[in-house]
């Protein structure tokens, strides 16, 4: 049911890598569909003027297939859960850091309620000093069972056990029990991240009185971190963590 079935195009057009010391910015943003709508264009725009960010990190990004992107200067992937006749659905990221892969996912299992899948991206983005940085853009299964839920987070630890150097997990990981956020916890500390935590945190999406959204890190330095009010565009609001290579 709704399942993708076709590639949607990506589109590189930034070759900069990453250089020691340079700090970055990651906005991390589920937007409940409405990436296409004025009202969400408008808020992003200014978003972005307060928040400058090279990272840009959506879940539930709806995608017009004839359209090209609102963001035409960023180099971008989507990784689609959901397609129909006019639309894809997915988790999108989107740089200004030039992308050396881009790897997009479904989930093993389908949702419940809704019979569809979740994805993830996994992009690498070269380092001038040889490596690259791994962004994992995450939207993680809910309406299932808590069992169903650590395997497909132990799936994703798996891709990352092999990966050496910096390295950035962030998303709507749907973990609105405390079962799933102790399964959340165990995930990050198998693989070495730390969770950036937020300033304001109480604009943080929760559900149950458990925060739904995350940005973890690891060999990287913080420099700041906000939960942005944007007054309901979205159900949720967004993330920004700065980084230092």
């Amino acid at each position: 049911m709704l399942k993708p079935k076709t590639v949607i195009p990506q589109q590189f057009i930034h070759d900069h890598p990453i250089h020691h010391g340079e700090e970055f910015g990651v906005l991390c943003w589920n937007t409940q569909k409405l990436t296409e709508t004025p009202d969400f264009q408008r808020v992003l725009t200014g978003v972005l003027a307060n928040y400058p960010c090279l990272f840009l990190l959506l879940q539930e990004a709806k995608l017009t297939t004839k359209n090209n992107w609102l963001l035409p200067q960023w180099s971008y992937a989507i990784a689609p859960n959901m397609q129909t006749r006019r639309s894809v659905y997915g988790v999108l990221t989107a740089s200004k850091y030039a992308f050396t892969e881009a790897q997009t996912r479904l989930s093993r299992k389908r949702e419940g309620m809704f019979a569809t899948h979740k994805s993830y991206m996994l992009s690498y983005h070269s380092l001038a000093g040889g490596g690259s940085l791994l962004v994992v853009n995450v939207h993680a299964m809910n309406f299932v069972r808590a069992n169903q839920f650590s395997q497909e987070i132990e799936f994703i630890k798996e891709e990352l056990l092999g990966h050496k150097g910096p390295l950035i997990v962030a998303g709507d990981f749907n973990v609105w029990s405390r079962q799933r956020r102790l399964r959340l916890l165990q995930f990050c500390r198998s693989v070495g991240l730390r969770h950036a935590i937020m300033v304001d945190p109480h604009h943080i999406k929760t559900y149950r009185q458990h925060p739904l959204d995350f940005i973890f890190y690891r060999d990287l330095s913080l420099q700041g971190t906000s939960a942005i009010d944007t007054r309901k565009v979205s159900d949720h609001n967004p993330l920004y963590a700065r980084f230092k290579l």
